[in-house]
């Protein structure tokens, strides 16, 4: 079988962020007795749901550190090593800050798989990390019973930028820089019923990187930041409002979902971690229907930044998302209220 035969999906069970663990396990994974010593320069760690570490270094500066792997959300095995390493990059730019250097994390079925398609995943990596203006200086590499790969990223930021998922004050207004869906549509495309006009959507959008993250960090009317992944826009939204001790408020008809999520709904084409994230924040919202359920829940990969911005500070903020390209996303999803008896409120 040749290269171009493969489909590389068929050789893991999950696929993307999808491949997160649900909410509600990894806090049972987490738990734990042990008192960690005072670190005094880590300025965000693991205390915090945070999309990475962040350490105080000196001179009024951050060394930022995260990592993020998955097995195979698309076929192409170039294609699957660009979305990989655009998610990885992107947890550097939803903190605001600039990514400096990756090392890559290989796992490979080496008895099933040719090194050739190895090699193109590698390929794809190197080719976001040259987008990125940074180097893949390395890596570790494993023989796996199902294909992986992603990135440890180290990046830099001016403790003064530094944005956290946790920040976001009352009358903030909510935005998001990336389409809803790509859950909904890669998996249509696993059961062979995706439409002409919708191949490649889902792909483009996951490659795509967050750099705008970077000169987000720069306005200071931006009080929080986060990337949406396996958790959904709900999952990602609810640990920036529980973060911050509010409720979010979601317009859910200002959403920015991708054209033609509809009929791949009446098909069933949802994830299964879709239901999987439900199942970890149904007690946390009112407001949800069929349709926003699936939507709002559906596992995105290298997602769009979720962004708070200070009403003083909209029309600054909206200027640079026309200046950067990003004129589609310039209207506020939701708001940010005084904490109430739920998480998030649809509306």
């Amino acid at each position: 079988m040749s290269t171009e035969e493969i489909k590389l999906t068929h050789y893991s069970h999950g696929a993307g962020c999808g491949c997160k663990i649900a909410p509600h396990v990894l806090e049972e994974i987490l738990k734990s007795n042990f008192v960690a010593p005072q670190h005094d320069k880590l300025v965000v760690g693991n205390i915090t749901k945070d999309d990475a570490a962040v350490y105080n270094i000196g001179n009024g500066q951050g060394l930022i550190s995260t990592t993020d792997f998955f097995m195979p959300i698309v076929d192409d095995a170039f294609d699957f090593g660009k979305i990989s390493a655009a998610n990885a990059i992107s947890d550097v730019y939803a903190m605001g800050g600039k990514p400096l250097m990756a090392v890559a994390i290989l796992g490979w079925p080496i008895n099933k798989l040719s090194t050739e398609l190895a090699q193109k995943v590698l390929e794809g990596g190197r080719t976001i990390c040259a987008e990125a203006g940074i180097p893949l200086a390395g890596g570790h590499s494993i023989d796996s019973p199902e294909p992986i790969f992603g990135l440890a990223v180290t990046g830099i930021i001016d403790l003064k930028n530094l944005k956290r998922n946790d920040t976001a004050k009352v009358g903030d207004l909510i935005y998001l820089t990336k389409r809803i869906g790509v859950g909904i549509l890669t998996t249509a495309e696993k059961k062979g019923v995706l439409k002409e006009e919708h191949k490649g959507v889902a792909a483009k959008q996951m490659m795509q990187i967050n750099k705008l993250g970077e000169k987000l960090g720069q306005l200071k009317g931006v009080t929080a930041m986060t990337d949406v992944t396996g958790f959904g826009l709900l999952g990602h939204l609810i640990e920036m409002a529980e973060g911050s001790n509010l409720t979010a408020q979601i317009d859910y008809s200002k959403v920015p979902l991708i054209d033609g999520l509809n009929f791949y709904i009446s098909q069933m084409c949802v994830p299964d971690n879709s239901f999987r994230n439900w199942t970890s924040y149904e007690p946390k919202v009112s407001g949800i229907t069929g349709d926003s359920l699936l939507t709002l829940c559906d596992p995105q990969t290298n997602g769009g930044l979720l962004i708070t911005v200070s009403p003083d500070s909209q029309k600054e903020f909206e200027q640079l998302l026309i200046e950067e390209g990003y004129k589609d996303f310039i209207i506020p999803i939701g708001e940010m209220k005084s904490k109430g008896e739920k998480v998030i409120v649809i509306t």
